[in-house]
Parts: structure tokens; C-alpha cells; sequence
């Protein structure tokens, strides 16, 4: 059986316990498992030859089985100096988390920029699409209050359950907030009874889309959460994204590419 552990090591010289060879170690130190503190806060120790205090504190969570999985590739669709656009495919988390980063879009990007990056939104792991990145705090800070402000442009089709037909808004409160999801019926498959829907978020509640669309009836298809048990990936793609790339200099709308609509998976309809 795969080795799951959570362990919290004390060093008094440069080498480490718990247990688990130094390769593996380095393993679970180049997937981002193994967290130091710097600053007084929690950061990832990605190197061995590293040097440390001795007493310093390392917390490693090694799980054997997540360590050996590996990530779909990510593709940069547009690099400017402040922030990049990435085609995050299905399976890919957006972010890591104490367990590794080896299997999220951001690690993906800071390896093949060769730079710390900075997230300003995110995608639900099943969901395909486009992801902006920023390249430094101040874009960091900029990118993000334009999402606070409900200023970014955030495009999304799918293919629900039904039939729908003509335009509307679903504004079920979710989670005890109010949240606002506008769609636009393109086509009904009457053969798979499924409809193709684009969709516009006024909110960013999580799971927005696909609970909307469950709570009336119109489950996502391939939803493996809210939706039948489909057995296809799940049909929602983030095909289009429009902000203002820096202030007073217009703004930049980004649309998801004819490779990575193959790749997200999407029927074509």
C-alpha cells in the first residue's frame, strides 16, 4: 500500500528522519512536500543542498502514491513583462498545496519562466481553460483588484444536461452570498438531449457555474460533483478573458486557441 505521512523534523544536523530514504526526501523536496520557515512564515524547501541552521524546523508530508503521479502539460498562449496567459487543461490543479505543487499549473509556469509567479484567480481541477498569472507583486496587486471589482471579462461555455433555449440569470445565493451567473443557449444536441450554453460570472462563488446549473435542473455534463455521473470529462471550458494589462493602456482580451479547445476536451457539437 502507498506510504501516506505527515511529519514534523527538528534538525540538529544536516539530514533528515522520519523514516524515508534520502531519495525519497529529495523526491518529496523537488514536488514542493517539504515546507521551512523563512521570515517567520511557512515556505517550501525545494533543495537538499539547501544549508539550514541546526534546530531548524521542516515540516514534510510525503504521500507515496501523489508523488508518483504526474501533471498535463500547461501551455503559455501570451507572455508580456507583467503577467502571462496559460491553457490549464483538464486534470490540472491551478495551485498546490502542503502535500506538493508538482501536479498544478503554477509550478508549471515558474519552471518554464524560470521566475516566482503570482496567481490572481483560479480553476476548479476538471475545468479547462484560460488562466492569467501575474510576473510580480505590483501586477499581482493591479490584476487582482480588477477581478475584486468585477472589471475582468471571464468567458465560459459547457454542455448542460436539457434543453435550454434563449438567454437568462440564475441568482441563487450560494453559501450565504450573492452570486449572479448570466447564460446564452447556442445549440440543443437533441440526439444527447445536452445544450450548449455560453456563460458570463457577475460573482465568483465557488463551484459558481456548475452548482447554478445543478440547482435548476441543467447539471453540467461530466460534472463528477454536482452532476449524474457522466462518464466524459467534464464539459465547461474558460474560453475567453478580457482586463486591462496595466493602467491607462486599454484593455487586452485573450481567446482560447483551436489546440486548446482539442485539448480541454469539449465536444465539438
Amino acid at each position: 500500500m502507498p506510504m501516506r505521512k505527515r511529519v514534523q523534523v527538528v534538525l540538529q544536523r544536516p539530514a533528515t528522519a522520519a523514516g524515508l530514504s534520502k531519495s525519497a526526501v529529495k523526491k518529496a523536496m523537488s514536488a514542493g512536500a517539504v515546507w521551512t520557515l523563512e521570515k517567520g512564515r511557512r515556505v517550501r524547501l525545494r533543495r537538499a543542498t539547501r544549508q539550514l541552521p541546526a534546530g531548524a524546523r521542516l515540516w514534510l508530508y510525503f504521500d507515496e502514491a501523489l508523488l508518483a503521479r504526474t501533471a498535463p502539460p500547461a501551455r503559455c498562449l501570451r507572455r508580456e513583462k507583467g503577467w502571462s496567459v496559460w491553457f490549464k487543461p483538464p486534470g490540472l490543479l491551478t495551485q498546490g498545496n502542503e502535500w506538493g505543487d508538482h501536479l498544478s499549473l503554477l509550478r508549471q509556469a515558474e519552471k518554464h519562466l524560470g521566475r516566482p509567479v503570482w496567481l490572481v484567480h483560479r480553476l476548479d481541477r476538471e475545468t479547462a481553460g484560460l488562466v492569467l498569472l501575474a510576473h510580480h507583486r505590483q501586477a499581482a496587486a493591479w490584476l487582482s483588484e480588477q477581478f475584486r471589482r468585477q472589471q475582468v471579462d471571464k468567458g465560459y461555455r459547457a454542455w448542460v444536461h436539457g434543453r435550454l433555449q434563449g438567454e437568462g440569470v440564475i441568482d441563487t445565493p450560494l453559501d450565504g452570498r450573492a452570486a449572479l451567473t448570466r447564460w446564452r443557449a447556442l445549440i440543443h444536441d437533441a440526439e444527447r438531449d445536452w445544450s450548449c450554453v455560453d456563460i458570463a460570472l457577475e460573482t465568483g462563488r465557488q463551484h459558481q457555474i456548475r452548482r447554478h446549473f445543478s440547482g435548476v435542473g441543467h447539471a453540467l455534463v461530466g460534472d463528477p460533483r454536482y452532476g449524474g455521473g457522466d462518464r466524459v470529462p467534464l464539459q465547461l471550458v474558460a474560453w475567453c478573458l478580457g482586463f486591462e494589462a496595466a493602467k491607462g493602456r486599454g484593455r487586452v482580451e485573450i481567446v482560447l486557441d483551436e489546440a486548446g479547445w482539442k485539448a480541454s476536451g469539449f465536444f465539438a457539437g
